[in-house]
């Protein structure tokens, strides 16, 4: 461990911990640091989905409620 008192681990020993390439654990590091302003200005309530992404769910749902009565029919 790397780091001030010991705590703070490195890419690479986070990389090695979770089975990941380290240059994962950076891209996801940054998006961290990226998006912790926005998270603060909502006070940590969740970002509310759009309509967009509303309706692409609503359309998968469909789609698989048809699907699945087409592969496991009743009786």
């Amino acid at each position: 461990m790397s780091g001030s008192g010991g705590w703070r681990q490195d890419d690479q020993e986070i990389a090695a911990k979770h089975q990941v390439h380290p240059n994962q654990v950076s891209t996801w590091k940054r998006q961290a640091i990226e998006g912790m302003a926005d998270v603060f200005a909502r006070g940590g309530k969740p970002e509310e989905p759009t309509e967009v992404e509303i309706k692409g769910l609503h359309t998968k749902i469909v789609r698989l409620v048809v699907e699945n009565a087409f592969f496991c029919p009743k009786g």
